[in-house]
């Protein structure tokens, strides 16, 4: 079975990803895995962080003269910043180490600092911050790189755009030709395929500027190649959809997700809302008059692009501190500031890419199995001949 795990913290030595169960064969690019951690580090709105990071994935296992070998692969990203954190986050204590601490007592209203400092019962929200951060997607990131990389093997491509920001909002369908142009651009505003309503969308992170605010808002991850039949109707934990839904839920500050048109969907009659079926005669496939599902129908594929979006809440770190409490004192106080962000919109549409890509591997694993890649594609072409005679 196809795992990734991350570990590190915000501010400490490095992000480490780790991917066990892709089969050998694979081509990696080292370049197109910073290419994915580049892309994860744009977008108006950014804080200055990313104007210290040049993320660079160094992969230290798994893979050998630009293949996966079928070993678990293992890759760091080194954090610049923590040479300005050696004495605050120390891995062994030291005389003295008290006075360099640089404690959180005053909890952010919408972060995991208070929930996180009860829970493992710290009185300084300090080490639930730093792994609740953000910055832990960087390593997510380049585990979704060789997912996709696996992917693109069958044809399959995962990209993202966002769709609104605040309360501006894309009011058409994206093409995949769009998205593909848009990953290649080497400029990113705000990830949006329509350069009229990305201006407007610029206005409104302005006005969060102006203000000492952030904004969310929605980006929409389409995956474009996937074939009938992942995942499963059968039990609850099997159904793709769930998985999908888990993975964009778990990245942070995302408190809902969409699949298809979903919210549309729920104000509509029935008549106006299922994908009719047809059968190209020529290509031997069925085909849709429409993807308002999504590409998914009881948990499986149906062919259709997966389209999967992401809502996104404005962060919790603002520069107009909200009202909380402090640890210490129990007395009202200011929430704690640190440097920080106004909009991760399109960041966070590129760690949707990743995590929708680590689940449809999976699931793509699941179905056709194989240790090496040439295993796994026969596996899959014998599959398309049996759905083209269906």
């Amino acid at each position: 079975m196809l795992r990734f795990e991350t570990a590190g913290e915000s501010h400490g030595e490095c992000l480490v990803a780790t991917v066990t169960g892709l089969p050998a064969g694979i081509p990696v690019s080292a370049a197109a895995v910073d290419r994915e951690l580049w892309r994860r580090q744009q977008g108006y709105g950014r804080g200055g962080r990313m104007k210290i990071e040049a993320d660079h994935a160094e992969i230290v296992s798994g893979v050998r003269h630009s293949q996966t070998i079928g070993a678990p692969i293992a890759i760091l990203i080194r954090n610049r910043d923590w040479q300005n954190w050696t004495e605050a986050l120390p891995v062994e204590n030291f005389e003295g180490a008290e006075e360099k601490k640089r404690p959180v007592t005053r909890p952010r209203p919408g972060h995991a600092d208070l929930a996180g400092a009860m829970k493992h019962d710290f009185r300084d929200a300090r080490y639930i911050l730093e792994r609740a951060s953000a910055r832990e997607t960087t390593a997510r990131v380049a585990a979704g790189a060789l997912a996709k990389a696996f992917l693109a093997q069958f044809g399959i491509g995962v990209l993202s755009h966002v769709v609104a920001v605040g309360p501006v909002r894309l009011e058409r369908r994206a093409c995949w030709e769009e998205l593909k142009a848009l990953s290649e651009r080497d400029e990113i505003l705000l990830g949006c395929v329509d350069a009229e309503t990305e201006q407007r969308m610029k206005a409104v992170v302005d006005e969060a500027y102006r203000t000492g605010d952030t904004v969310g808002g929605v980006f929409e991850v389409v995956a474009h190649g996937v074939p009938p039949g992942l995942g499963s109707h059968a039990s609850w934990d099997t159904r793709l959809d769930g998985r999908l839904a888990q993975a964009i839920v778990s990245i942070q500050a995302v408190k809902g997700v969409e699949i298809g048109d979903a919210a549309q969907a729920a104000s509509e009659f029935g008549s106006r809302v299922q994908d009719t079926i047809h059968y190209d005669a020529e290509g031997r496939r069925f085909t849709r008059g429409s993807n308002r599902a999504g590409g998914l129908e009881g948990g499986i594929t149906n062919g259709e692009d997966v389209v999967v979006r992401g809502l996104l809440k404005p962060i919790s770190t603002l520069r107009r501190p909200l009202e909380s409490v402090d640890l210490a004192t129990r007395q009202p106080a200011l929430a704690s500031y640190e440097r920080s962000d106004v909009c991760v919109v399109p960041a966070a549409g590129v760690v949707g890419e990743a995590m929708v890509a680590l689940v449809l591997a999976q699931a793509f694993l699941e179905k056709f199995g194989g240790d090496s890649l040439r295993e796994t594609r026969r596996n899959f072409e014998a599959y398309l001949d049996q759905v083209r005679d269906f």
